[in-house]
């Protein structure tokens, strides 16, 4: 493969939410969507997403963009873009911290040296089964590095077929409410398909209530997840999911029940209660998440792109994870489908116990419109990535569908219908 990367552009734009989305730390009606576009010598184009929150990543969009069409411009642009084994550590190396725009700028790049090699983004990662543009991967040797370099042990074979989707299993969020309308939503959430339930706790509303009401609700069979966001002390933290044990609610999973720097009180909470604890603002890098294995802080982790600061890292922490027995949850921030499309990527490249788990990764649902056209779609409760080359994403879309290729695909009733 030959070709250089010739330039980085940065888009912005404001989406609306399709009604608000409510945690223990803030609210959102809307939100700035920053994409990051990598061009080629041909002028074919990658993409990547930079999620920003001052208040969840410590970015915004006039950072990213200094962040982007500076340093990181440096680092990519003349860049072949066959080089790509060491492209997450270079980035790295060019600015501290700005993990969002380091990620975006790694994603678009990786995007498009996949689909110059006609590779979907997840094939290039080393995910299995189909990955090809225009038929299924074969998989031939062994899977890809953690420095996250290009596969070269996959061809496309004679016989040209289209190839089935790959899928990721994702469940979907509820903003914290009251038990009335948390209710409501989650039953219309599992109407529409959605097997896996994460209700957003800690923000004032009766937790415990609320819960014992859910599960009475929707059944033993649907899973529930929480997320407190940090809301709580370790002895909060500790009675309430006790309480929740002991009525009953049979939870999958508690996420950052207390402060993100509180590793001792995280390791007290996953030592006093029976439900697994998931970290999430805790681990950043990989010294974060050694720090979580080392105290023995929880049983998960949930890696976002956004944090880690890319692909390579993100990979490179997934199999230090398994490496120690921690489950890994791939999640996303509150952004669109272009990065919701590279996490799924990655999610579909996980081995082990991970490659068959429910992920976090259902943001693209809560925009009202998708800045792109192409790439991923949803379907009930999966994520369907793009069998076409890199992410499958074909440019700027204006206001058009949600997701995907199909103008068809429409949102959830609860999406839809369900008062905040």
């Amino acid at each position: 493969m030959t070709g250089t990367v010739r330039e980085l552009r940065v888009h912005e734009s404001v989406r609306a939410l399709v009604r608000p989305f409510v945690t223990a730390i803030r609210r959102a009606d809307a939100i700035p969507v920053v994409l990051v576009e990598a061009v080629d010598d041909t002028g074919a184009s990658g993409w990547g997403e930079a999620a920003v929150s001052w208040r969840v990543t410590g970015e915004s969009p006039a950072s990213v963009r200094a962040a982007v069409l500076g340093p990181l411009s440096d680092v990519v642009v003349g860049r072949p873009l066959d080089a790509t084994a060491t492209l997450g550590a270079d980035l790295a190396r060019a600015v501290v911290q700005n993990a969002a725009a380091r990620s975006a700028v790694e994603c678009a790049v990786q995007d498009l040296s996949a689909a110059r090699r006609g590779l979907t983004l997840a094939a290039a990662l080393g995910a299995p089964g189909p990955g090809l543009s225009g038929g299924r991967g074969r998989r031939t040797g062994p899977g890809v590095r953690s420095d996250v370099g290009l596969r070269s042990d996959l061809r496309v074979p004679a016989d040209l077929t289209e190839p089935a989707d790959v899928r990721v299993r994702t469940d979907i969020t509820v903003s914290a409410a009251s038990t009335e309308t948390l209710v409501a939503v989650a039953r219309q959430h599992v109407a529409d398909g959605f097997t896996t339930i994460k209700v957003k706790v800690g923000a004032g509303g009766d937790d415990r209530a609320a819960l014992v009401a859910l599960r009475e609700s929707v059944g033993p069979d649907v899973v529930l997840r929480v997320d407190a966001n940090q809301a709580w002390g370790v002895d909060e933290a500790v009675g309430i999911i006790r309480y929740w044990e002991a009525a009953g609610v049979g939870l999958e999973l508690v996420e950052q029940p207390v402060r993100a720097r509180d590793l001792d009180g995280l390791a007290a909470v996953t030592a006093q209660v029976g439900t697994p604890v998931l970290a999430d603002e805790s681990v950043r890098t990989s010294d974060d998440l050694r720090e979580v294995i080392r105290r023995r802080a929880a049983g998960l982790v949930n890696l976002k792109l956004a944090k880690t600061g890319g692909l390579a890292a993100a990979r490179s922490m997934a199999e230090l994870a398994a490496r120690n027995g921690i489950g890994v949850v791939v999640g996303c921030m509150m952004e669109s489908s272009v990065g919701v499309a590279a996490a799924a990527a990655l999610a579909a490249s996980l081995g082990g116990a991970d490659a068959a788990r429910t992920h976090d990764l259902d943001a693209g649902l809560w925009q009202s419109t998708s800045p792109v056209r192409g790439g991923i779609r949803y379907d009930g409760a999966e994520v369907a990535l793009s069998s076409r080359p890199g992410l499958g994403i074909d440019g700027p879309a204006g206001d058009g569908p949600l997701v995907g290729d199909d103008p068809a695909v429409d949102l959830p009733a609860a999406q839809r219908t369900v008062a905040p």
